[in-house]
């Protein structure tokens, strides 16, 4: 067993249950052939990281964007009450369609949340109390020449903003680079990893970090590469399409920085002990870095090496 055989471990456990993923992908397509059917509606597609390929395990939530017919509601865009007035319709066109007990296109929804939600009306499949109980995030938008409309509720106003850029983006470097999506998924599991230090780092703050300071090459290489450069970046990590500002403006920037330091120094040191050939040490340094999932390799005792865990073919991308 050597440390690319950890890593393959490490990255079976990162990775959602390829069935898991499956259902979230077809309960995400069944609200989007029943949206899609109100006449009000233009078109519905998938947002979030399910949209992305980089979501991770448990697989609870799926977003979507539906687009409404601008000329049938010629006030949404506007401040005020239009922003509330869109969420609500999304919340009744969810309720009509594809409620338990009255659903006209499938029976799914247990209860819709809009007196929480900012942005999108919430529908939850599961029992609203139960763990993480499955739910899907619809938002309401207006289609623009640079982008769509979202509605602010609390703030009584709409605001431009482009996900598609997210997803080209993503699927851009993945096509250059078969490893992206793997190690986007990989980092944000190293995020959750290091919440005492740093606070909550939300999941899309990690995925546009790894937008510039992840570059292809072998998987330890790359990660110890995008530490180094990381623990330098200004951390003042801002929507990629330009148009929303800071992604998390309560981010712990000294904590995250202090985090990415220290997992640079042990990643480079991982590498260093490969380099004399030391595979345990480095799996050592390497579970320094994203804790016990990842798998040590161990000095040499005279027993048989079992070999890495079986992997998975995963449908993440």
């Amino acid at each position: 067993m050597t440390v690319l055989d950890s890593f393959d471990s490490l990255q079976q456990e990162v990775d959602a249950d390829p069935e898991v993923v499956r259902l979230a992908r077809q309960r995400r397509d069944t609200f989007k052939a029943a949206l899609a059917t109100a006449t009000d509606v233009k078109v519905v597609w998938g947002s979030g990281s399910l949209a992305r390929s980089t979501q991770l395990q448990p697989v609870h939530d799926v977003d979507l964007v539906v687009e409404f017919d601008a000329d049938e509601y010629p006030e949404w865009g506007s401040d005020g009450d239009t922003a509330e007035e869109a969420i609500e319709r999304c919340r009744d066109l969810v309720h009509d369609l594809l409620s338990v007990e009255s659903g006209t296109y499938a029976q799914l929804v247990r209860q819709v949340n809009t007196a929480e939600r900012n942005r999108a009306a919430k529908c939850f499949i599961d029992p609203p109390g139960s763990d993480d109980a499955f739910t899907v995030d619809v938002m309401p938008a207006l289609r623009r020449t640079d982008g769509i409309l979202i509605p602010f509720k609390s703030e009584r106003r709409w605001t431009l903003a482009d996900p598609e850029y997210l997803i080209s983006q993503v699927a851009e470097r993945q096509r250059e680079w078969a490893q992206f999506r793997p190690l986007v998924r990989m980092l944000k599991y190293w995020a959750r990893q290091h919440t005492a230090d740093t606070g909550r780092v939300k999941s899309l703050v990690m995925e546009v970090l790894a937008l510039d300071c992840l570059h292809a090459g072998n998987r330890p290489e790359a990660l110890k590469t995008f530490f180094v450069e990381a623990s330098s970046h200004s951390l003042q990590i801002e929507d990629p399409a330009g148009l929303s500002g800071v992604i998390q403006p309560d981010l712990d920037i000294a904590g995250l920085r202090r985090a990415l330091e220290d997992s640079a120094l042990a990643a480079t040191a991982a590498l260093r002990s490969v380099a004399n050939n030391d595979q345990p040490g480095a799996t050592q340094h390497w579970q320094d870095v994203f804790g016990d999932a990842f798998p040590l390799v161990l000095a040499p005792t005279g027993e048989a090496d079992p070999g890495p865990r079986p992997i998975r073919d995963s449908p993440q991308g």
